[in-house]
């Protein structure tokens, strides 16, 4: 078992007893992870590995808070611009499992 296996885990134990979704800057603060895009990777492992256990990982997709386009293009990412009024205001995806 290596180091990511180990954060995997505990991704999953996080997102599992928490109440409200979190993002991936979130997660990262959590977990101790310096670089928030590398919680983006690992969040793709574990929606692979929970689906076995009958749990889910459910994603609040990301939106312009400027004019509420949602984005659901990729969900494992933060966007940087909203394609219809080109605001970078934008709220990241949030993630939870049930």
């Amino acid at each position: 078992m290596d180091e990511w296996d180990t954060i995997r885990e505990r991704m999953v134990k996080l997102l599992s007893e928490t109440k409200t979704p979190l993002s991936a800057k979130e997660i990262a603060f959590e977990l101790g992870i310096e670089d928030e895009r590398m919680v983006y990777e690992e969040l793709k492992h574990v929606m692979k590995s929970i689906k076995r256990t009958g749990k889910r990982l459910y994603v609040q997709p990301a939106y312009c808070k400027k004019c509420g386009f949602v984005f659901k293009q990729n969900l494992f990412r933060k966007p940087s611009r909203c394609p219809r009024c080109k605001s970078q205001w934008i709220e990241p995806p949030r993630y939870i499992i049930r």
